[in-house]
Parts: structure tokens; sequence; C-alpha cells
């Protein structure tokens, strides 16, 4: 809601001083705030000969990139700076050192010109050697100057073909510079070798790496790492979780770290007051060989050990991270007593498991998102029925089942009534 005062007062001031013929000069930045910096970010794609091959939705590597490209240009937000810088993409020849310094800056850092960018992106075609290394060093120069956000996102196929400069080494560097910069990495092939670079690197500044195989995925996952380039950086919190919700530690709204065994549960609480709605999301990371048949559940309960609400996700196969959440609204107190607030208890449980050669320590990493906002006020809102509480939906749906028990029961009797009397 936007509120305007009417400085009558002043106003009457000022026009006195007017007729006075008194003005007096006051500066246009005065009552300006600083502009802030418009964050940067720039793609770096690979375009070395083995984005030719057909293997992302029917499609050539390659094409997938260009149109997951096409999507996220159509899609930049206006205050960010979009560079893009490719590596591989023009000499096809066989000189290791030639091939080694194959990167460059195809769209320069700076406000976005959509058309241009993608006529630019529309040339590009798999050329030659993997120098991942390199283009990691142009691109952190591409990014230099200001105190903005800057953020790198690397899309391969491969692994790095020009040691020994190693490209894991190359992003430790960038990040001992202290210039803030994060690197996320997107692997296009399910490799371990490559995931393992590609997760070294992002691991060294605080990035992400993400194994993408469809062109929906990949076009997804560059949008979402520009918008967070666009967006407050929220610096997660340390936190350890404990064995029971007693000893638990009590968690405020905002974002956490912790790191959990395999088939391991931890433990955190949350106050809730009346009128409040809890939401909470967590995410498990398995940065590791794990087995292909993997969950993760979230629950919440109350200090008695009654389930409150649950939330759960499983799945098979390779995965680098799994999610779940949950929302609990609490009722308002309908007296005038000082609200009292509820103590939650948030359950974190996996049932992950790896092959004897992994090591299961650490923990893998989870990350905790904990909120609380206003509860919902009309009962259109599925969270104000309190169907997130179990007991209330199974007592729902047997009352259901009984009355439709009955009434079958009922008209089978009569049906078999009138057959006997005809």
């Amino acid at each position: 809601m936007i509120i305007r005062r009417r400085l009558t007062v002043g106003v009457g001031i000022l026009l006195a001083t007017l007729t006075a013929g008194l003005g007096s000069a006051v500066p246009a930045s005065a009552d300006e705030s600083p502009t802030k910096a418009s964050p940067k970010v720039e793609l770096v794609l690979d375009v070395s000969g083995s984005m030719r091959t057909r293997d992302i939705d029917g499609q050539s590597r390659m094409s997938a990139a260009k149109q997951a490209f096409n999507e996220v240009l159509d899609a930049v937000p206006e205050q960010v700076q979009l560079g893009i810088r490719t590596l591989g993409a023009d000499y096809p020849g066989d000189d290791r050192k030639v091939g080694c310094k194959d990167t460059k800056q195809l769209y320069p850092v700076g406000p976005l010109d959509r058309t241009e960018a993608k006529t630019a992106v529309a040339t590009l075609a798999p050329t030659g050697w993997t120098p991942i290394g390199p283009a990691l060093l142009g691109a952190a120069d591409d990014l230099e100057g200001g105190d903005s956000t800057r953020r790198i996102v690397l899309i391969s196929d491969g692994e790095d073909t020009c040691g020994p400069l190693d490209p894991c080494e190359v992003a430790r560097d960038i990040a001992a510079r202290g210039i803030h910069l994060v690197i996320d990495t997107l692997g296009l092939v399910p490799n371990a070798k490559i995931r393992q670079q590609l997760t070294c690197i992002a691991e060294a500044t605080g990035g992400t790496y993400t194994a993408v195989q469809h062109a929906d995925e990949l076009s997804g996952r560059v949008k979402q790492l520009v918008d967070r380039a666009a967006e407050p950086v929220v610096t997660p919190v340390a936190t350890k979780g404990a064995d029971s919700c007693t000893d638990a530690p009590e968690l405020k709204p905002g974002l956490y770290t912790d790191r959990e065994k395999f088939a391991e549960h931890r433990w955190y609480k949350v106050e809730v007051l009346p009128g409040q709605e809890l939401r909470a999301s967590v995410s498990v990371f398995a940065d590791r060989a794990v087995n292909n048949d993997y969950g993760m559940l979230l629950r919440a309960v109350t200090t008695h050990g009654r389930e409150i609400v649950r939330g759960s996700e499983s799945g098979t196969g390779r995965t680098d991270a799994i999610s779940s959440g949950l929302r609990y609204p609490k009722a308002e107190q309908e007296d005038d007593n000082k609200p009292a607030a509820e103590t939650v208890c948030l359950q974190v449980s996996n049932s992950f498991s790896a092959p004897a050669s992994v090591k299961t320590s650490p923990g893998m990493p989870i990350e905790l998102t904990v909120d609380l906002v206003d509860g919902p006020d009309e009962a259109a809102d599925v969270a104000a029925f309190g169907l997130g509480h179990g007991w209330w939906l199974l007592g729902l749906l047997a009352l259901t089942g009984l009355i439709a028990g009955l009434l079958f029961g009922w008209i089978s009797r009569w049906r078999v009534a009138v057959w006997r009397t005809n």
C-alpha cells in the first residue's frame, strides 16, 4: 500500500518563499538513493566437435544449446548485463597449442540487445577443442570491474582437453582473487569424470553443478541461474541438526545448511505463533555415487511426537539433488490473551545408500529453508482446511467410506427385495 501524505505546512512555506523572491537551489540528486550496480552474467558455451552428437531429444547437443540460449535471451531481466563467451568454436585442426587458445567473447557483457545476441549464437557450429581453463580465465576478465554480483554459467559436454592447466585449479585461483565471482556448471553428458571436474569447478567458487539431458531442463536451469544473479544474495547459515527434537537447534526464518549421513534422521525446531503459516523445504545433494533407489522425508511433528504434516520425494537413477517441502498453518487464537507459540519439530530423513567403495563421511550436504508468513484468511486456500493434519484427512476419508458403504448396502438390499417380489 502506498500512503501519500499532504505536506500542507511545507507547501505554504514554499509558496511564501517564492512570493518573497527568496528561492534557493537544491541539487537534484539530494533525495536520490545511490544506484545499485547491475549484476553481470557471462554464459560460457562449449562449441567443441563433440557437440555434434545427437543425443538430446533427438537433436544435436549444439542445437539443444542454441534453442536453450534463445529462450534464455528472451527472459533475461532488464537489469542484468549479459555476455556470451565460447570455447572451441573456431580452430578445427590438430595443433594442441593453437586449439587450447580457442576461446573468445562472442557477445560483450553489457545491456542486452536480444536480436544481436541471437544472431551471434546462430552462427555457431561445433568445431574444435575443449579449453575450459582458458575460457574461465577469459570470462573472469570479461566480468572485471565494479562491485556488482558476478556469475559465470559454463555449459559443456566434456572434460577439459588442454592440460596441464587444470580448470579446477583455475576456479580456485579465481575464487582466491576475492572478487565474489560464482561459477555454475551444467553437464550435458552423464559421465562420472565430466561430473567430477564440473562439480569441482563449481564448488571452488560456491556455485552449483547440474546434469541436464533435455533441452527444456537446460533452458530452465540457465534461466534460473540468470535470475538468481539479479536477486539479493542470501548467505546460508551453517547449523547442526540433533538426534531428537529436545536437543534440536531453534531456527528462525532463513536459509540453513547442514550435512546428513546416509539413512540418518536430523531434527530442528521452529516456533510458530497463532495466525502464522510455517513453510519449510529441504534439498539433499548427492555429491557422490549413490545406489539407484533413494528417497527423502520432511516431517513436522509436535513435541509429543504427533505428526502434523509431511512432505516426501523418491526416485531411481542418477540424481544430483532431491527436494521436498511442507506447509503448516496454525489457527488464530480466539481469546485475548497473549498468543503462545507452538514448538514445531522438523525431521529431515533420507534413504540414500551407496556402494561399499564410496565414503559415507562426511555426510551429504542438505539445504533447509524456513519461512513464517501470515496464515490463509479464506477457506478457499487448501491449507486453511487443515488437510495437512493427517488425522483429520483420515477421519474424513473414513466417514465418507462408511456413508458410501451404508448407501451401497441399502440400495443392494432394496434391489434384491424388488427382484424377489417380481
